[in-house]
């Protein structure tokens, strides 16, 4: 992969996960964190228990990829970024016309990917 190309990716991911690594890590050990989101067999998070979520899984990844460092990424950690990236851009434009966006499972499934669309 050209260096061009993965400094991209980089940037890209660092502008979509606006959650620091200690954030998001004491996100994903709420309960809110690990009711939301699909599994990898498809099916949708509607309650406490059972199989880790998509999203919830790729947040612990997230919290690895914050830590290291620019130099040791390897390509599939490139291939989860630009997937990350890809998330919350999609994510971001199914915003809900709900009044109560902070409290949403719209937000929450975005906090699991390190973006909270309240942050500044």
């Amino acid at each position: 992969m050209a260096n061009d190309d993965a400094d991209t990716v980089v940037e890209e991911f660092h502008d979509a996960v606006n959650m620091t690594a200690g954030e998001l890590e004491h996100w994903l050990g709420t309960e809110e964190s690990k009711e939301v989101g699909a599994t990898s067999g498809g099916e949708r998070k509607s309650g406490s228990g059972g199989e880790e979520s998509v999203g919830h899984e790729s947040g612990r990844r997230i919290v690895a990829l914050l830590g290291t460092k620019k130099a040791d990424y390897t390509d599939d950690d490139l291939a989860h970024m630009r997937k990350v990236t890809g998330y919350v851009h999609r994510h971001l434009a199914q915003k809900p016309h709900a009044e109560d966006v902070e409290h949403s499972r719209w937000r929450a499934s975005l906090m699991n990917w390190g973006h909270d669309p309240l942050k500044g």
